[in-house]
């Protein structure tokens, strides 16, 4: 039988009464979504991991998650808590690389944050940069985590985040942004669409302001290339949308590389893409205040990719 909120009773805590290793497997348990998942990743058993999370609920007074018949899922308290933490092994990640830079080598671990689509940009050429730097800094572990524009703005903001990539947005002071590069996204549809048959002579704004439109949920619905778009789907990831537009019942924009291999394959169809088509600047985003060794040098290699050693 499931435990409820009122078998916890409440009583002050301080944050030095909170053990990190007890937090880093309520942690682990939520990217698994469930103690059965993270058995593995833990190596401990369900029954180790429930006694953990019994114990960091009665060190928190708080109920973090609901388990039983009915499934995994956490509390509200439970997702402000895991927020924080995440937040505050961000800050502790930080320190490791200043202590590491204090040392003179290139240790501790470094969180990195980016967009999804990006293997498939040979522009950027992400997957070489990394390569670079594993080659430079061996000994910084590094953490990727694919994730929204506005989840990696905030993420940034709070310390989840010592880097991100990410379309370019309105930046607070605090942060330091280069431009990486231009990605160019082109207006699509799926073969089944409408006008999937149409000329491009014949697609006009009006005939594309008459279709359901699946746009970003990081943009402002705002007239793109002329045409006031009827949104009737929203996405924050490529892959999302090109499910839309594979569904036949939407067109939207994707990055040209990404959709690429659907138009080859006749799954797609741009439509005009001498007229729809624009091209968003994508940035390297880090804090001003202070970037360890290793953020610098992940930031230079993203942006100007090191040639590779011998």
């Amino acid at each position: 039988m499931p435990e409820t909120s009122q078998t916890i009773r409440p009583r002050r805590t301080s944050l030095g009464d909170v053990d990190l290793r007890l937090l880093r497997v309520f942690v682990e348990i939520v990217r698994c979504n469930g103690f059965s998942a993270a058995q593995s990743s833990l190596g401990m058993n369900q029954a180790t991991i429930s006694a953990h999370m019994r114990h960091l609920e009665e060190r928190l007074a708080v109920r973090l998650c609901e388990r039983g018949r009915s499934g995994f899922f956490m509390t509200e308290e439970g997702k402000k808590i895991h927020s924080a933490a995440l937040d505050l092994f961000g800050s502790i990640e930080r320190f490791q690389g200043a202590v590491g830079d204090a040392q003179g080598e290139l240790t501790g671990q470094l969180t990195f944050g980016t967009v999804d689509a990006m293997v498939s940009n040979r522009t950027l050429d992400l997957q070489a940069a990394i390569g670079t730097f594993a080659r430079l800094a061996p000994k910084v572990h590094l953490d990727i985590d694919v994730a929204a524009p506005q989840a990696l703005s905030q993420g940034i903001l709070s310390g989840r985040y010592q880097i991100v990539l990410m379309p370019a947005q309105t930046h607070f002071p605090q942060m330091r942004a280069v431009d990486v590069f231009l990605e160019r996204q082109n207006l699509y549809c799926g073969r089944n669409h409408p006008l999937g048959a149409v000329a491009d002579c014949d697609i006009t704004p009006e005939l594309l302001a008459i279709q359901a439109f699946a746009g970003r949920s990081y943009m402002p619905r705002a007239p793109i290339c002329g045409v006031d778009f009827r949104w009737s789907a929203v996405t924050a990831h490529m892959e999302s949308t090109l499910l839309l537009l594979l569904s036949g019942a939407y067109i939207g924009f994707l990055p040209d590389h990404y959709a690429a291999p659907a138009l080859h394959s006749g799954a797609l169809r741009a439509l005009d893409p001498g007229r729809f088509t624009f091209e968003d600047t994508f940035q390297i985003v880090y804090s001003r205040e202070r970037p360890t060794r290793a953020v610098e040098l992940l930031v230079s290699t993203i942006s100007r990719p090191q040639p590779a050693m011998a």
